[in-house]
């Protein structure tokens, strides 16, 4: 089994959208379609890949305690990249990339809305 997609919630879509849009771009991935609660879905191939969304509750967004999306990455330079681009659209740092054990490089970063992103390469 492996992850289908994720969703994350946020408050200011204005600003989240433009964020992942220009962040996954370089993965070839892109928008496949307007949420019809608010929102996008993001994916490649036809396959969902992540949905920026208004909360299914209506309440404000918050980041999981706990919870986290990890993005693979085809090499320990494209996390590198990713991560640099992710801080510099906004996002804070949560740890740089680097070795967090044999054969697992990885960058953690937060979005615009405090969701916490891992970027990584595993061999």
């Amino acid at each position: 089994m492996i992850l289908s997609y994720a969703t994350v919630g946020s408050n200011n879509l204005e600003k989240s959208i433009p964020f992942f849009t220009q962040l996954l771009a370089k993965g070839g991935v892109g928008k496949l379609a307007d949420h019809p609660r608010g929102g996008v879905l993001f994916g490649k191939d036809g396959k969902i890949v992540l949905g920026v969304l208004t909360p299914f509750d209506r309440q404000a967004a918050s980041p999981g305690n706990g919870a986290m999306v990890a993005l693979e990455l085809p090499s320990q330079g494209a996390v590198d990249e990713f991560h640099a681009q992710a801080l510099a659209l906004g996002g804070t740092d949560e740890g740089a990339p680097g070795e967090r054990g044999p054969g697992f490089y990885m960058s953690y970063f937060r979005d615009l809305d405090g969701n916490k992103f891992c970027a990584c390469h595993l061999n």
